[in-house]
């Protein structure tokens, strides 16, 4: 018993000098007791980061499933603010994942056919003046040089009756071919390729927007399925939840190609997607019309193949469509009018 109480007492004084050279040490340094959690627990400000507060503000132009788009003014620039609403607690978690990916995609793009990412906030939002308040005060914030003419979808409805001269189809499919070839040499599957994610700048140039859905692409395709993007734009593949790659987004090229040379809805009679099985649309194409010259007609029909394999890549697609010659098919009165021939005398 009385061996029991020395060790007892040996272990307590044992630990007393332990704690003691312990303190010791961190009143000496300070930094040597700190334990490792902190650190993994510390808030490192994202490259793209900043702060909303800045941006003035002005009318809405834009909503979506998950927010709205304001055009507003950051560093005496013209921007358009996308602002995701988190108050529906059923969807945060997607709206937070859907945020996460589209700015992480999209700040470290480069390219004159993609819109500039200029930053984004998951901290804070602009203040919004309006006579009542609503969802979209609270929420995550992302920044984008502002691109005037509005989407490339709006622009050929206004073109529906008088059609948009050949040259001017040309460009616009080279426009968002080589954006695509860019993305594509990213490692990265855009997955929602439609008129309405695509908007004209002043010059009339295309730049591609909504990344909301993009992922870099998988090594392997398995790991890539679920029917992601819109309906009418989809690739069977991907109608079918089958594994898929970046070629779902030349078929959707495909598709909007055909759109700019009709000026028409691919499919006017749209099937919502809990109705539609995947047979429906994997035979189904958009009827290319008689006047369409057979080179940009094969393009078409090259890039919505059924089989991804036979589809070209997007840096193909770019060297078919230079290599049309418009200069015998049509007219240079025809070209009047038509702002996306602005650009130069290349056209």
């Amino acid at each position: 018993m009385a061996k029991t109480r020395i060790r007892a007492e040996i272990d307590l004084r044992r630990m007393d000098e332990q704690l003691q050279r312990h303190l010791d040490r961190a009143f000496i340094n300070p930094k040597c007791c700190e334990s490792e959690e902190p650190k993994v627990q510390e808030i490192k400000k994202e490259e793209w980061e900043l702060n909303c507060q800045n941006i003035k503000v002005k009318n809405l132009i834009g909503q979506g499933a998950y927010g709205s788009v304001y055009k507003g003014i950051y560093n005496g620039k013209e921007v358009a603010v996308k602002l995701l609403d988190l108050r529906d607690e059923d969807r945060k978690a997607i709206v937070t994942k859907a945020f996460t990916q589209e700015v992480s995609i999209w700040y470290k793009l480069n390219h004159p056919n993609i819109a500039k990412l200029i930053g984004a906030s998951k901290n804070n939002v602009p203040d919004i003046k309006r006579r009542r308040p609503t969802k979209d005060d609270h929420g995550y914030c992302i920044v984008v040089e502002f691109v005037p003419k509005g989407t490339l979808k709006s622009y050929l409805i206004k073109n529906q009756v008088k059609k948009l001269p050949l040259r001017c189809v040309i460009q616009l499919g080279l426009d968002i071919a080589k954006g695509l070839s860019y993305l594509h040499s990213k490692k990265i599957v855009h997955r929602d390729v439609k008129t309405e994610n695509l908007l004209l700048d002043k010059e009339g140039r295309v730049k591609i927007i909504d990344f909301g859905v993009s992922r870099v692409e998988a090594t392997c395709p398995i790991d890539m399925t679920g029917q992601n993007g819109t309906m009418g734009y989809m690739a069977p593949e991907v109608l079918a939840c089958l594994p898929y790659d970046h070629k779902c987004d030349v078929y959707s090229f495909g598709i909007c190609l055909w759109e700019i040379y009709s000026c028409s809805m691919p499919y006017p009679e749209q099937i919502p997607i809990s109705k539609t099985s995947p047979d429906v649309y994997k035979g189904r194409r958009p009827e290319i019309p008689k006047s369409c010259p057979s080179a940009l007609a094969d393009i078409m029909k090259k890039c919505w193949d059924v089989n991804p394999k036979k589809r070209p890549e997007m840096h193909e697609v770019v060297l078919m469509l230079e290599a049309i010659d418009t200069s015998e098919l049509v007219a240079q009165n025809e070209f009047k009018g038509c702002f996306c021939l602005m650009r130069g005398k290349g056209l």
